[in-house]
């Protein structure tokens, strides 16, 4: 007999197969081509029967374009950075696909004229921020400060106290973004007390503004001392405040996170907030306040280099206009409706030893340190850890004290059976 490996077929032979040809329609011939490449090498090896190929081919590639896998957030991080941070409403994703393809981003249609960029989001964030006179995006919540650092304290002096010297992820830090576009940093107070007569003997004729950080991946606790933004607001230059998590308004499960509207009634000058985090929305850097500042940041040719495209502008206006977003049900959950629905999943899954548990769960992404959120959770053993996590989609959730924990605070209802599913593989 005749070695079985001189059947295998050629490559061009595999790529005219229909179902082959479609998915490079759909996915692009060079993953199609390095998925058949693939299959024939284990064809020549003896692994793959040669009347197999096609279908091993179609069965070996991936469900998209992208490496990026669709993850079920099971951790009871309802903003998880690890995962992209805030997941995006329905209405935004329908967004983007509108927004996909050629778009009036620049152009009035009714005049048929050049038209400002985004100027439906901006108004929408008005409307969503009345006490701000002006409004601006740029690109994430970094790039809002150093964009305003740039513009207003290149050469100069900000005055910021050493308790709000911050480090969040990565290694980024707050001090070294502000001295990168040219500012000069004057520490007042100590880590943990600062006074407004700190502030006050630190500004001189070189001062282009206070910085008031909130520490929003950390908390000091115990003999600790700060100053408010009403109190900082009566010194002779501006106050910007970066608030971080991107709330908009008081929530009350988070009454310590400070929100935009109530920073600028204290009377900051500008805000500086991300747009992934507690509003739920798109990457984005959230600059508002004075109508004149913020005219300044807008107009300045750094702000060119921070431009958000034409799919952040229509998730962040979808944000603002649409329903409650994934991040803000989570929130208002409600601790009992999600034991409800940890018993229905355990008791579909208790063969597989799952029970529902009471669990506590944390906001995450930088966002209110040290609240706690009541939620509810199905334990399982934790030798499914692994397979959940490398399954499609994927399921992270956490280990503790022996047992794999699936919280529910941030997995929509509709995930429910998904997730039923996936245990039963």
């Amino acid at each position: 007999m005749g070695d079985p490996r001189r059947a295998t077929p050629r490559a061009d032979v595999v790529l005219a197969d229909p179902e082959v040809r479609a998915a490079v329609d759909r996915l692009g011939k060079r993953i199609v081509k390095q998925g058949v490449d693939d299959v024939l090498d284990r064809c020549r090896r003896g692994e793959v029967d040669p009347s197999h190929v096609a279908q091993a081919v179609i069965d070996g590639l991936p469900a998209y374009a992208t490496t990026l896998r669709a993850v079920l957030n099971a951790t009871g991080v309802v903003v998880h950075t690890n995962l992209g941070r805030a997941p995006l409403s329905a209405a935004a994703v329908e967004a983007l696909r509108v927004a996909a393809g050629a778009t009036d981003v620049e152009l009035d249609l009714v005049s048929g004229r050049r038209g400002r960029r985004g100027r439906a989001t901006m108004a929408a964030l008005q409307a969503a921020v009345p006490d701000a006179g002006g409004v601006h995006v740029v690109n994430n919540g970094a790039a809002a400060l150093a964009l305003v650092t740039c513009v207003l304290a290149a050469g100069k002096n900000v005055v910021i106290a050493r308790g709000e010297l911050v480090e969040i992820g990565d290694g980024f830090r707050i001090p070294e973004l502000l001295e990168s576009v040219g500012a000069t940093l004057r520490e007042v107070g100590t880590t943990n007390r600062v006074k407004l007569s700190d502030y006050a003997g630190a500004i001189d004729a070189e001062t282009a503004f206070v910085l008031k950080v909130h520490p929003s991946n950390f908390r000091v606790e115990g003999f600790t001392a700060a100053v408010s933004v009403q109190q900082l607001s009566g010194l002779p230059v501006p106050v910007v405040v970066d608030i971080g998590s991107g709330l908009l308004a008081p929530h009350p499960r988070l009454p310590d996170e400070p929100s935009a509207g109530g920073v600028l009634r204290a009377g900051a000058g500008l805000v500086t907030a991300s747009g992934d985090k507690l509003l739920g929305g798109p990457q984005c850097g959230l600059l508002l306040g004075e109508r004149e500042l913020v005219e300044r940041l807008r107009r300045h040719p750094f702000a060119r280099a921070l431009r958000v495209d034409k799919l952040t502008l229509a998730a962040l206006e979808a944000t603002l206009t649409g329903p409650p977003t994934p991040v803000a049900v989570a929130l208002a959950s409600r601790p009992d409706e999600l034991r409800k629905r940890a018993e229905r999943i355990a008791s579909e899954l208790a063969v597989y030893g799952a029970v529902a548990v009471d669990s506590t769960a944390a906001v995450g992404g930088g966002g209110a340190p040290g609240v706690e959120l009541a939620s509810a959770a199905v334990s399982l053993p934790a030798e499914l850890h692994d397979r959940l996590r490398t399954g499609s989609p994927a399921v992270v959730g956490y280990l503790h004290h022996g047992r794999l924990l699936l919280d529910l605070i941030a997995l929509p209802p509709t995930a429910d059976d998904v997730l039923i599913g996936l245990v039963r593989g």
